[in-house]
């Protein structure tokens, strides 16, 4: 599938996917497949930094490969590692036989035959739709080490196995880096890299997206919901309910049949949109009141 030759083609592509974008992401995601640079996303977690990618790699019909940092991730287990297992059976295997020749059992024992690939060796191989869409996601989860390394493979798009020689993509993938700022990505990653903040939605934006996401909530409902959240998120809370808890929260309320909001409903159902004790604690008694009270406030007539 061909890439999107305007900033509007990247709208309705991603619309078509479901992503409601706005024009600002929008124009980014085309800068970024128009100059072939990666593209760093910040934001609040469940904003849809993660959908983004997804959106993107179904639209253009290429594959999607996620790498999922966390604390601890180091380049072995981001690019490759060896079958040692399997290893040991063909040692075994071989010694069995009698007269086996060391070396030829070592080249043997590393080749393609044995080799584990992970995300980043995936991603530079190559691939009949085209090159690969590369979630890196929550990168701020892994330490200054990781993003050194990362930083020579973004520039290069190649890694070096020792075993079997340097590997490069023949394509460069769309590379697409997420953070949710528990701590500062180093600026030369990021120089490296085509930058957006993904904030929240407006309100006409999120009712947009719930439309999309829900579309069989009734109107005055999803006004109620978004309005609601919306008003939380001026709140001091450890934890602001994001986009995805909107959707969540919305599906929860019609599967118990809800019409409208009511602080009942909302202390029964808060676990959907809050996901600490702390927090949930805030809303109990008339504060839920309170709150539903000043997002009703806010509602224009449908």
């Amino acid at each position: 599938m061909t890439q999107p030759n305007s900033i509007d083609a990247v709208q309705q592509m991603l619309g078509a996917q479901g992503y409601v974008c706005g024009r600002a992401l929008a124009t980014v995601v085309f800068l970024s497949l128009k100059l072939g640079r990666p593209l760093f996303l910040e934001g609040e977690a469940g904003v849809g930094k993660t959908e983004i990618a997804k959106a993107m790699a179904a639209g253009l019909g290429r594959r999607l490969i996620r790498l999922q940092c966390y604390e601890g991730l180091d380049a072995s287990s981001a690019v490759y590692e060896w079958n040692f297992p399997a290893q040991m059976v063909a040692i075994r295997t071989a010694e069995a036989a009698g007269g086996a020749d060391r070396g030829a059992l070592q080249t043997e024992l590393f080749s393609d035959d044995y080799l584990v690939e992970r995300p980043l060796l995936q991603a530079m191989r190559p691939d009949e739709n085209g090159a690969p869409v590369l979630l890196i996601d929550e990168l701020d989860r892994t330490d200054e080490p990781f993003e050194a390394f990362l930083l020579e493979a973004l520039s290069d798009f190649q890694v070096t196995i020792p075993e079997l020689g340097t590997i490069r993509a023949p394509e460069p993938p769309i590379v697409i880096l997420t953070s949710n700022r528990t701590r500062e990505v180093h600026d030369a990653l990021k120089r490296r890299c085509l930058y957006h903040w993904v904030d929240y939605p407006d309100f006409e934006r999120e009712i947009e997206i719930l439309h999309t996401r829900a579309p069989e909530a009734a109107e005055a409902l999803s006004r109620e919901v978004v309005a609601f959240v919306q008003r939380l998120r001026t709140e001091d809370l450890f934890k602001k309910p994001g986009v995805a808890e909107t959707i969540d929260w919305a599906k929860c309320l019609l599967a118990l049949d809800v019409i409208n909001l009511s602080p009942e409903v909302i202390g029964d159902t808060l676990g959907a949109i809050l996901k600490y004790q702390d927090d949930i604690q805030k809303l109990q008694g008339s504060e839920a009141k309170r709150l539903l009270d000043e997002a009703k406030a806010t509602l224009e007539p449908a």
